[in-house]
Order: C-alpha cells, then structure tokens, then sequence
C-alpha cells in the first residue's frame, strides 16, 4: 500500500512538471491545451466540441491525444493531457473533476450477413456467449491480458479488421455505429449498460483554456 501511495505521489509530482513546463512553453509561443480521447469513440461529439471551442473568444489551439481504451486516464493522470473524454462505467473517474455529457445505449457489432445481423435487437448473454464471434481480451490497465478464447486487440482498427473477418464481435456505445465499414452490421443491446461519455479534468487545474473547453462540452 505505501508503494503504491508512494508512486501515486511520484505521479502527481511529474505530472504538475509537466504541465509546468508545457504552460512556459506557451507563455512564449502559441498556446495549447491537450485533450485526450479514446480512438474510434465519441467521434462525432469531440469533432462537434472543437468546432464549439474554437469559435470562443481566447480559444487557444487544442492538441487532439487519440488514445487506446483506458489510456485517457492514464496520460491526464501523468500530466501528457489536461482534459480528457471518459466513459463510464469503463473509465475511472476517480481523483477527477468531472462533468457529465452524454449518455447512450450499447450495440453489437457483427460481421454483416451474421445470422444474428439481421435481428432487431440481442440480449447481451446473447452476444457473450457466441462460439463463432468471442469477445476481444483487451489490455489491463498494468498490460496484462485477461485468459480468454478472443482475440488480443490493442486498438480499434485491429478491432474492426477481425470483426470483418469474422473473428470476433464487440458490444460498444451506440455513437460507435456513426461511419461503420458496410462490412460490418450494428445491431441493439438493450440490457447493456448504458454509456456515460464525461469531460474530466484534474481538480487542481487552473487552466482558462480547460475551463473554456469544459463549457464548451457542458453546452453542446
């Protein structure tokens, strides 16, 4: 438990380093605030929260951080981004100030022509449970991959690409159907947890372009 106290605090410190450093490096040249996003999730969200950012008064140049599922935590606790889009129940939000943006139901993606393709809607035991098309094992948090008959994925092309080869399936956020390959069919998942899409942000934050990103999202 010390250790662990002990590297939480060590994070902290390096994270306030950095964003020491990259808030001097601003008062120099253009500024720029970093938001971390999970690749291939709320894509149409974030594309409509830049455009709501950028026509604000002050609004300064925002460095999009496309990451892989749960990194976002990981890089706005380590200080690489100051405000992140988070999803619960996925993501943890502890240790963050946050506001919630959205919340959606889930889908399962299948490889079009999928006996199951074709169905209204699935109980998520359903999906589960398919012999032909097993979930993805993705990383632990410590990069560890849980034991498992599904493919190891990393990110979400790898994702796609085995779905469509009819390697797999995946349950994910309603959005995440927006822009799917015409190989590929979306079909509902009533009984799935519903989705919280969240901006987050460190509580100790004093960032006028953080705050003007936060009221941005809170407004879409």
């Amino acid at each position: 438990m010390l250790l662990r106290e002990a590297r939480a605090a060590l994070d902290a410190v390096e994270a306030a380093e950095r964003r020491t450093r990259r808030a001097a490096l601003a008062a120099t040249g253009r500024p720029a605030v970093v938001l971390a996003a999970k690749a291939g999730a709320s894509g149409e969200l974030l594309a409509k929260l830049l455009d709501a950012y950028a026509a604000e008064p002050g609004a300064v140049a925002v460095d999009v951080v496309l990451c892989g599922p749960g990194e976002q935590t990981r890089v706005l606790h380590d200080g690489r981004a100051d405000v992140a889009l988070l999803h619960r129940p996925f993501d943890d939000t502890a240790g963050f100030d946050t506001e919630d943006l959205h919340t959606e139901g889930q889908v399962a993606i299948l490889p079009a022509g999928h006996p199951l393709s074709a169905r209204p809607h699935l109980r998520l035991a359903e999906v589960t449970d398919l012999p032909d098309l097993p979930l993805p094992r993705w990383p632990r948090p410590d990069g560890t991959i849980p034991d498992g008959p599904g493919p190891q994925v990393r990110d979400h092309t790898q994702l796609i690409q085995l779905i469509a080869l009819g390697r797999a399936c995946a349950v994910v956020p309603e959005s995440g159907r927006t822009g799917l390959r015409a190989d590929l069919t979306a079909v509902p998942v009533p009984d799935a947890p519903h989705v919280t899409t969240v901006i987050a942000w460190p509580p100790h934050s004093r960032s006028t372009a953080v705050a003007g990103l936060v009221r941005a999202a809170t407004a879409l």
